[in-house]
């Protein structure tokens, strides 16, 4: 059996992986907060960890491995968007969750085993914050509930902070009814027109760590293999996450390894909307084809920052539009190559696939490139349509063949910066050039063809 070894964000080592029970390996990835479109910042973890949970079917066996992405629909950020749209919660949850399944399908990702809302779970977190009062760990307070940091003395180990660090680094809400400043809601009071439940401490909602703590142990048991999610979310999501589970449990570790992928940038710069280079999904999925941006998402490795940039995402449909090209009519052979299978084995070292998955291409192994690069999700039939290559009229053959011989022109007279340029923006429209020596220049549409680029190439 390949032996996975994973990086543990918590002991800070790469581990070799082995689960609590080897036929029931089990996974969970914080998934989305459904206000909002998706950015591309959302859509990483979720890309990576659907690599994570492809080896370990792999590995394990399909029916051997429990995948659980939540969605957070309750949350005072969904309350602000959806009465500042003048729309029901229901109606914006339910609006902003299709979204996403459809952006997340769009990129080729599995579904998980279960996709638990928190709605559903309200039950569970109000018995483990009851749990949490009756064990001294948490107290109430002008309706509010908190758990009490300092009765859980291992806070601050996964994200190796001090508390003063955390305090002065964290987004710590103070409030006179805290007995310390790190103490975080586990259940606060809703107005009547904020969306609420019974509970022993008055009508109220749950404060964003119960709700994944509540759902993993639902459906996970109180300690399961793998916990995942974005860097951003070390600290202080999980590490509530940990303290509250902990101590609802006494004995167990919740999460046995703990998983974390790097933010993304644009252009070397901070996504941010008021930089105006925040990339929402709809916005992408307008520019380039799912698996495109698929390939671009694991082009860096998963727990590195992630550099988004134009030529990557050129770089990533050339790519593709190669491979397509070579495998198609073609049936994977099989599982992936072992050389592949190791590459991912080693903490998800998608680069270093990816750099197998060149070479089978060099080496003209197309069956086995389609079978090894569907261990990454891509070379799919289901991601494919884009990948045919249009033909080509009349009237654009006429004006690309009136560029190339321009081009020809241009080398004729040893003007090599013009017919340089003239390439590039063949290149750049799509068109794939082919010079031959001996031979009169061959030319072909890619998938990724633009009429309107070609339009404005200066001859």
């Amino acid at each position: 059996m390949t032996t996975i070894r994973l990086h543990d964000s918590l002991r800070r080592e790469k581990r070799d992986f082995a689960p609590i029970d080897p036929k029931n390996v089990r996974m969970y990835v914080c998934g989305p907060t459904v206000y909002d479109r998706a950015h591309i910042g959302n859509a990483r973890p979720v890309v990576v960890f659907d690599v994570l949970f492809r080896l370990l079917r792999h590995v394990y066996g399909a029916d051997h491995v429990t995948y659980v992405r939540n969605i957070t629909d309750v949350e005072d950020k969904i309350i602000a968007r959806a009465a500042e749209r003048g729309v029901s919660i229901d109606a914006l949850t339910a609006e902003t969750a299709r979204w996403f399944e459809e952006d997340m399908d769009a990129l080729g990702c599995l579904k998980p085993t279960h996709e638990p809302r928190a709605t559903g779970h309200i039950p569970g977190m109000i018995a483990m914050i009851e749990v949490l009062i009756a064990q001294g760990c948490a107290y109430e307070a002008e309706g509010h509930v908190l758990f009490e940091v300092a009765k859980y003395p291992a806070y601050g180990a996964l994200s190796g902070r001090s508390t003063d660090d955390m305090i002065a680094g964290a987004r710590v809400e103070v409030a006179p009814y805290k007995r310390d400043p790190m103490d975080f809601v586990l259940w606060k009071p809703s107005t009547p027109d904020q969306p609420g439940w019974d509970s022993p401490w008055g009508r109220g909602r749950p404060g964003w760590h119960i709700e994944c703590s509540a759902m993993a142990k639902a459906l996970l048991g109180p300690e399961f293999d793998i916990h995942a999610g974005g860097a951003d979310l070390m600290f202080p999501h999980h590490e509530n996450e940990i303290a509250q589970s902990c101590c609802a449990d006494p004995g167990t570790g919740f999460a046995r390894y703990w998983l974390h992928n790097g933010m993304v940038r644009v252009e070397g710069r901070k996504m941010s909307k008021s930089l105006g280079n925040f990339l929402t999904m709809e916005d992408l999925r307008a520019q380039a084809p799912g698996e495109v941006l698929r390939l671009a998402l694991l082009s860096t490795h998963y727990r590195a920052p992630l550099d988004w940039t134009e030529k990557l995402l050129e770089d990533s449909r050339r790519t593709l539009a190669k491979w397509r090209k070579l495998v198609a009519g073609v049936e994977a052979s099989g599982a992936a190559s072992d050389a592949v299978t190791a590459a991912l084995a080693d903490d998800l070292n998608t680069p270093g696939a990816l750099t197998e998955l060149h070479a089978l291409a060099a080496a003209g192994e197309a069956a086995a490139l389609k079978a090894s690069a569907q261990a990454l999700g891509l070379l799919t039939d289901a991601l494919g349509d884009w990948a045919i290559a249009p033909q080509a009229d009349a009237g654009t053959a006429a004006r690309i063949d009136a560029l190339l011989a321009a081009r020809a022109e241009a080398r004729q007279s040893k003007d090599f910066a013009r017919a340089d340029a003239i390439r590039a923006a063949l290149d750049g429209a799509g068109v794939v050039v082919m010079d031959r020596p001996g031979a009169a220049t061959e030319w072909e549409l890619s998938p990724g063809f633009d009429a309107a680029k070609l339009a404005q190439a200066d001859a």
